[in-house]
């Protein structure tokens, strides 16, 4: 790919920041792609910083709301994938303090009511195992589950 110049990624990602919540590890990613040398990366990351287009907290909040809301992601998941995009552990934490229990609960009641139509197995254990496994991979505790499923 061609690289791309200073002001030019400037421009293209604040544009990108303003299309919606971005972390410094989506805008490393690009300008790394558009070979743009380390020392402006940080330049453009300051500056889209400075500016407000680019906020860590921010974007943190927004993710765990539409995770949750959305994608129907346990704590643990949605934690997971915060830590792979390389957020400090304090804004984790203070977003993910934002999700209401009993709200989080009440999701992972449908989610599993939904599932159970589609599950097969010889017997309720089998059924409720799998139903276990599908809500762990959606990053909900075992304790959650099992308070779900009435276990």
């Amino acid at each position: 790919m061609n690289a791309v110049k200073y002001e030019q990624a400037l421009q293209r990602l604040a544009a990108y920041c303003s299309r919606g919540e971005r972390c410094v590890q989506d805008i490393l990613r690009k300008m790394i792609r558009w070979e743009l040398p380390e020392q402006e990366q940080k330049r453009v990351i300051l500056y889209l910083q400075k500016e407000n287009f680019l906020n860590e907290q921010r974007f943190c909040r927004a993710f765990v709301h539409d995770k949750s809301k959305y994608n129907h992601w346990g704590a643990y998941k949605i934690r997971y994938e915060l830590q792979k995009k390389q957020i400090p552990e304090a804004c984790i934490r203070e977003a993910l303090s934002g999700i209401d229990k009993e709200t989080n609960q009440q999701q992972l009641q449908q989610l599993l009511t939904a599932k159970r139509k589609t599950v097969t197995g010889k017997n309720e254990y089998e059924i409720n195992q799998k139903l276990m496994r599908f809500a762990v991979g959606k990053g909900f505790l075992l304790e959650e589950i099992q308070t779900a499923l009435g276990l």
